[in-house]
């Protein structure tokens, strides 16, 4: 039996060629997670919903069939798109590269969802880029069971010390080390001041901010697995300005 489902609140991630003049879509929704559905001949200059499949527009989407792989049935614009541009739309780029990397399909992560629309409404607007993605990092962690507790050593149970240093496994999270040597050459090391810098999100300075980046990509890496992110490789090839 087809399964329905109508008007589910949704963003585009990511779309590629299918068959001659269709496209393969993958949605993030409010309710059933991400989603892949086939929108028939929506590479047709002439389609009337080609237009609406472009990241970071909030979407209607109706969807119906029998397998995971459903087909769009029908899509509306609820408001105008967020229009990012330079740094901002590599951002945004990033993070739904994130989504379709690590989420399963038809699993509902409302939380998540509105983390990604907050995210969407401050990169539209001027807040700290740094701070706004290490939030959603962060939420995308705990969103799929892999939080990081910022707070104690995983091995004593005792507070971060601001001044102290300590050992980052994303399995276990933070044991203090006294080692100045392996301080020094080991990037999965981390003071105290930055781990409580990334808890409380205050990024402003750049130490601080590029120590905490390292810290999620850490996080990040050991469940992306090995193939590159490709916002982060274009984002690298863009010329200079």
């Amino acid at each position: 039996m087809a399964v329905r489902i109508n008007l589910q609140p949704a963003y585009v991630l990511h779309t590629q060629p299918y068959q001659n003049t269709s496209l393969l879509v993958d949605f993030f929704s409010i309710d059933h997670g991400r989603m892949r559905a086939v929108a028939k001949g929506a590479r047709r200059p002439t389609s009337r919903i080609r237009s609406f499949l472009q990241p970071f527009q909030p979407l209607l989407i109706s969807l119906v069939g029998r397998s995971e792989l459903k087909t769009l049935s029908g899509v509306e614009g609820s408001v105008n798109a967020f229009n990012l541009q330079g740094t901002r739309l590599f951002s945004g780029l990033y993070l739904n590269e994130l989504l379709v990397r690590l989420l399963q399909g038809h699993e509902s992560h409302s939380a998540l969802y509105d983390a990604y629309q907050q995210a969407m409404i401050a990169l539209h607007g001027e807040r700290d880029l740094n701070a706004i993605l290490r939030r959603f990092e962060l939420s995308l962690l705990d969103e799929l069971g892999y939080g990081i507790n910022l707070e104690t050593d995983s091995s004593t149970g005792l507070p971060i010390d601001t001044n102290a240093h300590y050992l980052f496994d994303p399995t276990v999270g933070f044991e203090r080390v006294a080692d100045a040597v392996l301080r020094a050459q080991n990037m999965c090391v981390f003071s105290g001041r930055e781990i409580l810098a990334l808890k409380d999100l205050e990024l402003a300075d750049k130490t601080l901010s590029n120590a905490t980046r390292r810290l999620t990509r850490i996080a990040l890496q050991s469940h992306l697995g090995e193939a590159p992110l490709m916002s982060r490789e274009l984002f690298l090839r863009q010329p200079s300005s």
